[in-house]
């Protein structure tokens, strides 16, 4: 014994076998669009005999709504262009859509298309199955905001009418300090809860609308709405609010974020209004240079600037120890604005008022 393996002679090697056993299809195409030599995994798995798959071109086992495609690809093939990772579907001789991803080399100079495909029906069945399962779950989730939208806002109108039955009570016609407390609570809580919806709402609208509606806005109209809304909360506030639209009276925005930048402004600051103090608001436009801006300001308890810095605008931030506060309303004025493509800054110091200045984007 020489201590040397027994080489098999060329001509003897397996490689024949390789081809015939594996479980991937293999075969050899031309470019003339027929195949030449394919192993037993390809008519295995469409169901033609290899008579069949060899005397007719390959376009008429591809599905008919992929043929264009594979045909395009093909021609980028015959120009030495190796195909790598292409997904197409053919036709069983049962009529079953099989898909299959290819791999594919050509050899130019014998005009030959060597490839290798894998049966991946079976992948893209688990993939439509998600997909449809994904669309489900896109749709119930979507039926869910819907029914939450609904709900919040149908019960605008009963609580607004609770909001304004109180503000109709004369309680000075009340001996009783006790019945005289209950109902200022009371009426503290619908205005709180009205606050609620509101802010439910206007959350539900930024989450659902990612193309917000433009359209000309009449600020004072806006905000007439909105003050109209409120106006027991204003009222019993005692708040002022000095309007001044004159150099600006219209804006290209979204109704609904117009009118929820108003609401949240003005009830924060009603909100944190100093104590000793009656909340004074104004609400005025300018336009400088072409840009159209909104200011708001007030003369309530204010930022520290230095502390808040770029997190007055987060959502959940709180910078009062105010029983009602959520750290909501700043968070859906800065969102709807910047939305848009506007911005917003604010100019505070503590206990000399905020002031919030809105620069609009032209949305001509």
């Amino acid at each position: 014994m020489t201590g040397k393996h027994n080489l098999i002679p060329e001509r003897e090697y397996l490689f024949e076998h390789f081809f015939e056993l594996s479980p991937d299809l293999l075969c050899i195409a031309g470019f003339d669009g027929y195949f030449k030599k394919i192993n037993p995994a390809v008519s295995n798995l469409l169901g033609y005999s290899n008579e069949e798959l060899l005397s007719k071109p390959i376009n008429e086992f591809i599905y008919v709504d992929d043929q264009q495609i594979t045909a395009k690809f093909r021609e980028e093939i015959t120009k030495n262009t190796p195909l790598l990772n292409f997904e197409n579907r053919y036709i069983t001789k049962s009529g079953e859509i099989i898909w299959l991803s290819w791999t594919s080399m050509p050899l130019e100079s014998e005009k030959l298309v060597y490839a290798i495909a894998k049966n991946i029906t079976h992948n893209k069945k688990h993939e439509e199955d998600r997909n449809i399962l994904l669309a489900n779950f896109a749709k119930i989730n979507k039926d869910l905001k819907k029914i939450s939208y609904t709900s919040s806002h149908d019960l605008r109108s009963p609580v607004n009418n609770l909001v304004s039955i109180f503000s109709l009570l004369d309680v000075s016609k009340i001996e009783d300090p006790e019945t005289i407390q209950l109902i200022e609570l009371l009426n503290l809580t619908s205005e709180n809860l009205k606050q609620t919806l509101n802010d439910t709402i206007d959350l539900l609208i930024l989450e659902n609308n990612n193309i917000a509606q433009i359209e000309e806005i009449d600020l004072n109209k806006s905000l007439n709405a909105v003050i109209r809304s409120i106006n027991s909360l204003i009222q019993n506030s005692k708040t002022t609010i000095n309007v001044d639209f004159s150099e600006l009276q219209k804006i290209n925005f979204n109704k609904a974020y117009l009118e929820s930048i108003f609401l949240n402004l003005i009830t924060n600051s009603i909100k944190y209004a100093k104590p000793s103090q009656l909340p004074i608001i104004s609400v005025y436009s300018k336009k400088i240079n072409g840009i159209s801006q909104l200011i708001f300001s007030d003369n309530g308890l204010g930022f520290d600037m230095d502390v808040v810095k770029d997190k007055i605008f987060g959502l959940h931030q709180k910078f009062h120890n105010h029983v009602d506060s959520k750290g909501i309303g700043l968070y859906l004025v800065y969102n709807h604005i910047t939305c848009l493509g506007g911005s917003i800054t604010v100019e505070s110091k503590v206990n000399e008022g905020a002031k919030f200045i809105i620069t609009f984007k032209d949305l001509n």
